[in-house]
């Protein structure tokens, strides 16, 4: 009897996982990632206006995380600061929510910058406009000489944007 109920059980995990494994990624904008709790806070700051006036201002550091997206598979839409790679693939990048951002001062808080670590390399002609990533996204601080970021994405694809 046992036999059967294990035989019975391993059967619909077998055919389950490729099902699972299959499913469609959460498709995030980037309010998602600030706690619900902090969105009227976030509202009222809004995000930081590009200076360039001199000295570099300082990244605010305001904002958590949401845990309950560690471990999650995602799709976010965003523009791509690179990080590391050669002259025809990107392997690290920031993915930020708007143009310009960690190059014009201040960047926006550590949980509106996502650092992407794309080992299979994306190609650096499709990066230059918003695009998707699509991963397993982490709740990690990471920081880098341009900002200090709140997740991470082992980005899996990159898709191009379509903003229907």
């Amino acid at each position: 009897m046992w036999k059967k109920i294990l035989a019975s059980s391993l059967l619909l995990i077998a055919f389950a996982a490729p099902a699972m494994a299959n499913e469609e990624p959460l498709t995030l904008d980037w309010i998602d990632l600030v706690p619900e709790a902090e969105r009227n806070l976030f509202d009222s700051i809004g995000m930081p206006a590009s200076d360039h006036s001199g000295d570099a201002a300082q990244q605010s550091k305001i904002g958590n995380v949401r845990q309950e997206l560690n471990g999650s598979e995602v799709k976010i839409p965003g523009f791509v600061i690179p990080l590391e790679g050669d002259a025809n693939t990107v392997t690290e990048f920031l993915l930020v929510p708007y143009f310009g951002a960690c190059i014009h001062v201040p960047p926006p808080p550590p949980n509106q910058i996502i650092y992407v670590k794309f080992p299979k390399g994306a190609p650096v002609q499709e990066l230059w406009d918003v695009i998707y990533v699509i991963g397993k996204l982490k709740t990690e601080t990471i920081s880098h000489e341009l900002a200090q970021t709140a997740y991470v994405i082992e980005g899996t694809s990159i898709e191009a944007y379509d903003d229907m």
